[in-house]
């Protein structure tokens, strides 16, 4: 007759069936499995089980282990605190000229159009393109005074903000404007103090409140009804990554602190608080960790050697200029690395967390697997990630660019010239020393989990073999009864021995 499952089978005086729910292993002597679980009886003893695999957070690793980790990311963290305390600046410092009305350098109050006119662009001064030129915007509805070009618009614009509120002057709209006004419609206004009375407001920007809170609302909704308690978690590391931003690196740049140093030590800062909040204080994200400083490493030390061996100065648009003018003190150079690194940290997070999540879900999944296949098998998963980051971040800074790439597509010049000049260097630099940081980071963090897991493994199983001793003073402790099969319940047979 067939050999039954050793279910059927009572079991003996003295004998126990399967593993404690400690161990988790599949139950020995005989154990039943069951969906997933290992059970297993004891003469006398409580039902205990185990699972087979992983449920929620990944199992942690041994005590050993979670000290070595320790013992390079406390004294970092340690490092990073330090670096907060003692650049921690103590506001946005003045200057000379402050408020001076230049540029963006002037204080801004909220204000609201009351009132809309069309009238003659030759009555306001305002000289439009001939019919024929490529300026023109002939074709425009219109009719007006204007002739073809359409009409130009007055509007009254009161103010509603600061010690200037109720009063109001005129703001001119031409007809090829690409800033139109209503009646009713919210406005920000610029204010300049040592103009003329009739010259110190004027329209600046658009109130733009209700569709940006709008937006923010419905994208905060949209993460905690996906993601749950891990999405209200994520907009929180939001909020930090922000606060890290506007209160510590901004400020500590303006004071003429290093843009390097600030960046790494507040981008360190948002690393540690946001990875830790988001995935819990285990060895998993204390390995992301890991492989995102090293990949950090990586991407200042590259971008540091080509930014000064392509001489790139920093200095290629307006803000930049304005910037360096109002605070000489500011290292532009400094700044343009510490643009790179802040940039690529957050690419970095997502790869480096999904390369050590993919190791510790092989190793769940196949717990005898070698360190080799682990890693060879978490690079699969890491080439195709490789590959839609890389266009991911491409993109990103293209998309950034393109009104400077539509001018350079018509420039009248090599492309070599063009791709060469530092405005389209300064970005090429910036694309690939993060790319090349990003496709780094995929197998130095696969590496470092698959030798934690792997060693991990390795103390586990050495821990769970019983000494040779141990093992004669637990032969000599069981009874002669308990090495006898239990009979068959069907036929009264004994099971052979395997």
């Amino acid at each position: 007759m067939p050999n039954h499952p050793a279910q059927n089978h009572p079991p003996a005086q003295g004998e126990a069936y399967g593993h404690t729910a400690a161990q988790g292993h599949a139950p020995t002597h005989g154990g039943s499995i069951h969906g997933g679980h290992s059970h297993g009886n004891g003469g006398g003893q409580g039902h205990g089980h185990g699972h087979g695999h992983s449920h929620g957070p990944a199992a942690p690793v041994s005590r050993h282990l979670r000290k070595v980790i320790a013992a390079v990311l406390v004294p970092f963290a340690v490092a990073v605190l330090a670096g907060l305390v003692v650049l921690w600046p103590g506001g946005t410092p003045g200057h000379q000229d402050a408020h001076s009305g230049v540029g963006f350098d002037r204080p801004t109050f909220g204000a609201k159009v009351t009132k809309l006119v069309e009238v003659d662009c030759s009555d306001v001064n305002v000289r439009q393109p001939p019919s024929g030129s490529p300026g023109g915007s002939a074709g425009q509805s219109g009719g007006g005074a204007g002739g073809a070009h359409g009409p130009c618009r007055k509007a009254t614009v009161e103010v509603t903000e600061g010690k200037g509120a109720g009063r109001t002057f005129t703001e001119v709209v031409t007809p090829d404007a690409t800033r139109t006004y209503e009646v009713g419609q919210k406005v920000v206004v610029g204010y300049s103090e040592k103009a003329p009375r009739e010259l110190q407001y004027s329209v600046v920007d658009t109130n733009r409140d209700v569709p940006m809170l709008l937006l923010a609302g419905v994208f905060a909704l949209v993460v905690v009804l996906v993601g749950r308690l891990r999405g209200v978690l994520a907009l929180v590391g939001l909020v930090i990554s922000f606060a890290v931003l506007t209160l510590f690196i901004l400020p500590a740049i303006l004071q003429g602190s290093n843009p390097l140093v600030v960046a790494v030590i507040g981008g360190s800062a948002i690393m540690l608080s946001t990875l830790y909040l988001c995935h819990g204080l285990s060895a998993r994200t204390s390995v992301a960790v890991l492989g995102t400083l090293v990949s950090l490493l990586l991407i200042g030390v590259l971008g540091s050697l080509f930014i000064d061996w392509a001489q790139l100065t920093g200095n290629t648009d307006d803000q930049t200029g304005l910037v360096h003018g109002l605070y000489p003190g500011i290292e532009i150079r400094g700044l343009l690395l510490a643009g790179v690194l802040i940039g690529s940290l957050g690419v970095l997070d997502d790869v480096t967390v999904t390369q050590t999540s993919a190791v510790w879900e092989l190793r769940e999944a196949d717990p005898g697997a070698s360190r080799r296949t682990i890693y060879r098998s978490a690079m699969r998963i890491g080439r195709d990630h490789i590959a839609s980051v890389v266009n991911t971040l491409v993109l990103a800074y293209a998309g950034a660019a393109l009104p400077l790439l539509l001018l350079f597509s018509i420039a009248r010049s090599d492309v070599t010239m063009v791709a060469t000049s530092e405005v389209v260097a300064e970005e090429i630099v910036r694309t690939l020393v993060g790319s090349i940081g990003l496709v780094a980071s995929v197998p130095v963090t696969t590496l470092l989990a698959a030798l934690v897991v792997s060693a991990d493994r390795s103390r586990a199983a050495s821990a769970a073999v019983p000494a040779p001793a141990a093992v004669s003073a637990a032969s000599a402790a069981v009874p002669a009864s308990a090495s006898v099969p239990a009979p068959n319940r069907r036929g009264g047979r004994r099971r052979k021995p395997k």
